[in-house]
């Protein structure tokens, strides 16, 4: 008599969110230039230079050139900096900065994914020391974030990876095959034309926000396109910075509406662009 087919277990899924104008309204890094500022981590020059650097990228698609000479700036003005200061102000100040910023449009989808038993990560070019703190706020299972060199318990000047392009998904990758996600089942959020190869990377990619090169990109492939408008302060949405708080703070039947919906809606343009 032979075994009984049980079946092959079923691979999990994870939606992959890039973090800034996808999940919250600006640049990560840029948010922390008043509290740097404040604690002497940098100038007045620097704070300056920042704030045009912001103001640029919000008025343009931020494209490789944009972003390794912010990755240059960045990396040259940090050598020298003591990590465990700049951990203590991320914690200290994340929910002043951070709450305001994020989209409500995200926070739901978050949990609609949640509730459908989907992992959640974020993956950001934007330094760990921030990254990680703020998908912990917003109830995430993992994150991924450029990690800098340190020497002696300060920075080198240097990175140890740079979570930009395709090295986004180099780390994907790597994470799928620890967890066992199916990448053809998984989902990506990104607002960025450089994030193509992330978005490329999963069964159901989706541009939030994009830029224009994006969303020309996002039309001729297909893939549907969200406009997420609604910064709300996440201290009343989701209180405490875990999975179980986020659906108790919203209602499972609230957090299973919003999921319904989204899928709807991604189903929904789907057809319209086929």
């Amino acid at each position: 008599m032979s075994a009984p087919d049980i079946g092959v277990p079923a691979r999990r899924v994870a939606a992959f969110f890039d973090l800034d104008k996808t999940i919250i309204a600006k640049s990560s890094t840029m948010a922390f230039s008043k509290p740097f500022f404040e604690q002497g981590l940098i100038n007045r020059r620097a704070v300056l230079k920042s704030s045009y650097a912001q103001f640029l990228m919000l008025l343009t698609a931020a494209d490789e050139d944009q972003m390794d000479r912010m990755r240059d700036h960045l990396t040259q003005m940090t050598a020298g900096w003591d990590v465990e200061q700049v951990r203590s102000i991320v914690r200290e100040t994340l929910h002043d900065i951070v709450n305001p910023l994020v989209f409500e449009e995200a926070a739901d989808l978050i949990v609609g994914h949640h509730t459908r038993g989907h992992d959640v990560v974020i993956v950001s070019a934007s330094g760990e020391e921030m990254v990680r703190p703020i998908s912990d706020l917003l109830g995430a299972d993992y994150s991924i974030g450029t990690t800098m060199a340190v020497d002696d318990g300060k920075y080198t000047g240097e990175l140890d990876f740079y979570c930009f392009g395709e090295n986004k998904v180099t780390a994907m990758r790597e994470l799928a095959e620890r967890n066992g996600y199916d990448l053809d089942q998984c989902f990506a959020y990104s607002d960025s034309i450089t994030d193509v190869p992330m978005l490329a990377a999963v069964g159901h990619p989706t541009a939030v926000n994009p830029d224009r090169p994006l969303r020309r990109e996002a039309s001729e492939r297909g893939w549907p396109v969200l406009s997420f408008s609604n910064p709300t302060p996440l201290k009343h949405r989701i209180p405490t910075p875990s999975r179980t708080s986020v659906l108790t703070g919203l209602g499972l039947s609230a957090a299973a509406a919003a999921a319904g919906a989204v899928t709807y809606v991604l189903l929904q343009r789907n057809r319209d662009s086929q």
